[in-house]
């Protein structure tokens, strides 16, 4: 799984506390398909207010609005340049040396802009 497609799954398929869990058993022709993001959600998801409620219950989540280390950290992902390297590719940001603030910034804005395009629903003030 890419590193987007782990961010979408955090954001998108948070797991919310369930009465009664009711999995379907699994058969033996189900296989999950490896590389492939997961699908958007039926509905448009509020991506401020998921990541408020997770940065809450973290005690501050850092600077996740504008710091694309501090959201990867705060979902619980590697942060490392190798994984924002990884990131930069898959959403075909070219901004900057790999690790540098532009570029930092850029995949900032990329990944608001991507996780929109695959139903997220996102403020001005965090596109800006």
């Amino acid at each position: 799984m890419g590193v987007f497609s782990s961010i979408m799954d955090k954001i998108f398929h948070r797991k919310k506390p369930a009465a009664a869990p009711a999995a379907p058993a699994p058969t033996p022709a189900a296989a999950p398909a490896a590389a492939a993001p997961p699908p958007p959600p039926p509905e448009p998801v509020d991506v401020e207010a998921v990541l408020t409620e997770l940065a809450s219950s973290k005690g501050g989540g850092g600077n996740w609005r504008t710091s694309i280390v501090d959201l990867l950290k705060m979902l619980d992902l590697d942060s490392s340049l190798d994984a924002r390297k990884e990131l930069a590719a898959e959403l075909g940001v070219a901004a900057g040396p790999h690790g540098s603030a532009e570029q930092n910034i850029a995949l900032q804005k990329a990944v608001w802009a991507a996780l929109e395009k695959n139903g997220g629903v996102i403020p001005a003030s965090l596109r800006d």
